[in-house]
């Protein structure tokens, strides 16, 4: 499939098309990531396996969200509109906590868009507050959206996404953060 979308008569099938596929290949530039952040922090092997899981996991919860969201994907949120999309990690949550995942799996993707500085949501944690898999995954989440194309934007360039997330380090955990570029620059 070419990265262009495809125009089909049906907008669920064109949707799903898109959507499913971008949302995947997003969940595996997490998922990798957050194992190689994870290893590099020196958190035990079934730890960076377990991130991995969370990382490809960690937007489950948009899924819930398809049937608001369909038919405007190609229009920039407006601010009522992401009060729904702020659901997600908790929807994902909700989906998966009875499925056998562990407590680090699911809270991981739970907060994984808590800032370090408490400005972040569901809850407004801060600091160590968070746990360590959300930090983590929160720094390899908006790395990951940067550097892919939206359907709003295209992709930034590695200079340009390496200054933005600088621009916002109060976000992330520092000692994370500086893990995160040594995996990236390598």
């Amino acid at each position: 499939m070419s990265t262009e979308r495809k125009i089909t008569s049906n907008t669920q099938e064109r949707i799903l098309e898109f959507d499913l596929s971008s949302e995947l290949n997003h969940g595996m530039v997490v998922s990798n990531l957050a194992y190689a952040v994870a290893e590099e922090l020196g958190l035990p092997k079934e730890k960076c396996y377990e991130l991995a899981i969370a990382g490809m996991l960690h937007d489950i919860g948009k899924l819930k969200l398809t049937g608001y969201i369909n038919g405007q994907e190609n229009d920039p949120l407006v601010i009522e509109e992401l009060k729904y999309v702020r659901m997600h990690s908790k929807l994902g949550y909700e989906e998966l906590k009875d499925q056998g995942y562990s407590d680090f799996v699911l809270d991981s993707i739970l907060y994984h868009h808590e800032n370090y500085d408490g400005s972040g949501y569901p809850s407004n944690k801060s600091g160590d507050e968070i746990p360590v898999g959300a930090r983590i995954l929160r720094v390899c989440d908006v790395f990951a959206a940067l550097s892919s194309d939206r359907p709003y934007r295209k992709a930034f360039d590695m200079d340009s996404v390496m200054e933005l997330m600088i621009e916002e380090v109060k976000n992330f955990d520092m000692e994370v953060f500086l893990a995160f570029q040594r995996v990236v620059h390598k």
